[in-house]
Order: C-alpha cells, then sequence, then structure tokens
C-alpha cells in the first residue's frame, strides 16, 4: 500500500481550531482501509474542557464509530507533538502509527519532556513519524500566540 499523508486535513483543523479562538492544534484519525474516520480540533475553551484536545476529540469520535475502546491499524495525523495526556490515550487507544507536525519544546510528551512511549508503564508504543507538515504547522501556531502578544 502506498503511503498518502492527511496532514492537510489535520491543518485544516488547525486553521479553524485558531479561527474559533482556540490555539490551532488539528487531529485526523484514518482506519486501515484509508478512510478518514474522525476529525477534530481543540476545543478546551468552547467547550470549558481542559481535556478537549484536537486528539482526544479526534479518538473519542474514532472509537464511538468503532463501538471500540482501541483502534488497532488506525494512524493519527496531529498538527503538534502530543502532550503528556494525550500520548497516553494515543497509548491507551492502541493507535498504530502517530504522524505529527511541529515539535512541543515546552509541552509535548512523545519526544520532549515526558516521553510517555518510553516509560516502562506504557503498555503500547504507536510508530511515531516527527515533522510531518511541521513548516505550516509552526507558522500557525507562531501566528496564533504573535496575534494574541499584540
Amino acid at each position: 500500500m502506498e503511503f498518502r499523508s492527511y496532514m492537510d486535513q489535520a491543518l485544516d483543523e488547525a486553521r479553524a481550531a485558531g479561527a474559533r479562538g482556540e490555539v490551532p492544534v488539528g487531529a485526523v484519525i484514518v482506519a486501515p482501509d484509508g478512510r478518514v474516520v474522525a476529525r477534530a480540533g481543540n476545543r478546551t475553551r468552547e467547550l470549558a474542557d481542559p481535556t478537549a484536545h484536537a486528539e482526544v476529540l479526534a479518538i473519542r469520535a474514532a472509537c464511538a464509530a468503532a463501538g471500540s475502546e482501541r483502534l488497532p491499524g488506525h494512524d493519527l495525523y496531529v498538527t503538534l507533538e502530543p502532550c503528556p495526556m494525550c500520548a497516553a490515550a494515543i497509548s491507551f487507544a492502541r493507535i498504530a502509527r502517530l504522524y505529527y507536525g511541529a515539535a512541543d519544546p515546552k509541552s509535548g510528551g512523545v519526544a520532549q519532556g515526558a516521553r510517555v512511549f518510553a516509560h516502562p508503564q506504557c503498555h503500547h508504543v504507536p510508530e511515531v513519524y516527527d515533522g510531518i507538515g511541521g513548516g505550516e504547522a509552526e507558522r500557525l501556531l507562531k501566528g496564533f500566540f504573535a496575534g494574541r502578544r499584540e
């Protein structure tokens, strides 16, 4: 099967989140057959829910659609390196592959900071691919935060 990136759709979700005043992070979950089964952008402010990160919302929707708490064989595309909470949710959901855009030196939980997947307590470690669409994701985030400082 030929590799196809779904990061453009995750970036669309990030742009929509930014337009809503949320931190512009978007996520897309793809089933083993290549169908997009869930997509989401951050909604922490809108839902007054600190767990309403794009990854968690997409995982919830994909699990509901699958009728299962696990998503074996599924891919997750997210525009920013997942935080420790999201990395744990990715592990619990048994996501097969994680593709993320921009690194998050401040709050990341995959390659930075907590490095959740490196802990012996982590029951499932997905394949991880970073830097996919990272330049555009970083531009969205920097533009969003620069606008907040003005």
